[in-house]
């Protein structure tokens, strides 16, 4: 059993999502990497979304965005939805957005990102999606030889497909350790398995993570869930907690019980 002074004790990174914090001891544990995975329309994007942005505004911390999926128009379109002025918050310097089409992945893009989190201070950083990084992360070396610096490269000899599933892996495992040593707290998104008895597609970044957020969306009774999953040093609920999407973004609702 988890020794909840123990844990209340360790420095937390509040979300600022409605409902949520209190979930989980007041928020992330310091410099933790947590995934949060769900499918199609689930509210992934908005709940990383909110946390980027509460931080800039709320807790006075700089944070990047970094999008394989969407550009930078779209990422402040949907967050003017629900109150953010983020052209004001990167104007300020605390908010930045870093847009990388898949197909211009290259060698040098987490570099890219690392580098910028160290130089700028950047305390919250979202990338977006790991699922979309793994899978035009091109190869050009041997697997015995495989890093981070190795996998993503702009020298296309061959694809994760052809060499199997180990060099996938190898490639998260080792970028969420990277992530971690960045002295900022990481959310990854991820798309969640369709069937099976793991949670992600790639099966091991909910391993590799520190917490896990799964959020579901249920079609048939208009309902959108979520659940902490997993979250180290942290005490907190298993129970699957509705949520709401409003003019003010997430707000999870109190359980009935």
């Amino acid at each position: 059993m988890k020794d909840k002074n123990s844990s209340s004790k360790l420095e937390r990174v509040p979300t600022g999502i409605k409902g949520f914090d209190e979930l989980i001891e007041g928020g992330f544990p310091k410099n933790s990497s947590i995934l949060v995975c769900g499918g199609p329309g689930c509210g992934k994007t908005i709940f990383a979304s909110e946390y980027i942005f509460n931080g800039a505004k709320k807790f006075n911390e700089k944070g990047m965005y970094v999008s394989f999926e969407q550009n930078s128009s779209s990422i402040k379109n949907q967050a003017s939805q629900f109150g953010f002025n983020v052209p004001l918050l990167e104007k300020s310097g605390k908010v930045k957005l870093l847009s990388i089409p898949a197909n211009n992945i290259t060698r040098g893009s987490i570099e890219e990102i690392k580098s910028i989190v160290k130089k700028e201070k950047i305390k919250r950083l979202v990338i977006d999606s790991l699922s979309t990084l793994i899978i035009n992360a091109p190869i050009y070396t041997t697997p015995s030889e495989l890093s981070v610096k190795d996998v993503v490269g702009g020298n296309i000899v061959f694809s994760p497909p052809v060499i199997g599933d180990y060099v996938a892996k190898r490639f998260i495992y080792e970028l969420i350790e990277e992530l971690r040593s960045l002295d900022c707290t990481t959310i990854l998104i991820s798309e969640a398995a369709e069937k099976g008895e793991y949670i992600t597609r790639d099966t091991l970044s909910e391993f590799a993570c520190d917490g896990v957020i799964i959020l579901n969306l249920q079609e048939t009774l208009n309902m959108r869930r979520i659940q902490i999953r997993k979250l180290r040093s942290t005490i907190h609920p298993f129970r699957a907690r509705e949520f709401e999407l409003g003019s003010k973004g997430i707000e999870v609702k109190k359980d009935e019980e």
